[in-house]
């Protein structure tokens, strides 16, 4: 199977959502299951069926944390140099809005655009790869294009 990049804030993040589920989650849908069985017929006993649709999904994530983390490829950006990569923290000026955007490039995991976290599946962050400060990029998305410049780039 294919590793999965991530740095390690975002590693560790999902290390402690997994240790949550199991510790904190897990142990109360349990009792939240037992309860519900104590009030009889199951087959009408909405308490019963909305625990164990939320067991099923905490399993689920469960599962599907325990494999990514299993696959992770944990990245350290702060030994990195050079062109935008991986784990970079790029600056960015939009050319026709003058507005300037700050994103660093992290596994598709531990992507959040609202916290500036880029997914390195996305289409800006595909465009910048490479790309080195003053480089001008074009980037293709569903939207239409937008075209950046780079102002800064950090490994931090």
């Amino acid at each position: 199977m294919e590793k999965i990049p991530m740095t390690r804030k975002g590693h560790q993040a999902l290390e402690t959502e997994l240790k949550h589920l199991k510790s904190v989650e897990r142990p109360a849908i349990i009792k939240a299951i037992a309860e519900a069985r104590e009030h009889g017929d199951l087959s009408e006993n909405a308490e019963y069926h909305s625990a164990k649709e939320k067991q099923s999904f905490i399993e689920g994530r469960i599962k599907e944390l325990e494999g990514v983390i299993s696959l992770a490829d944990v990245i350290d950006p702060t030994k990195m140099k050079g062109a935008i990569k991986f784990g970079a923290t790029v600056t960015l000026v939009d050319e026709d809005t003058d507005e300037e955007k700050t994103y660093q490039i992290v596994g598709e995991y531990e992507a959040n655009i609202e916290a500036g976290l880029l997914n390195i599946k996305s289409p800006i962050a595909r465009a910048l790869i490479g790309k080195e400060e003053g480089d001008s990029v074009e980037v293709h998305t569903p939207g239409g294009g937008k075209s950046y410049e780079v102002l800064k780039i950090a490994f931090i």
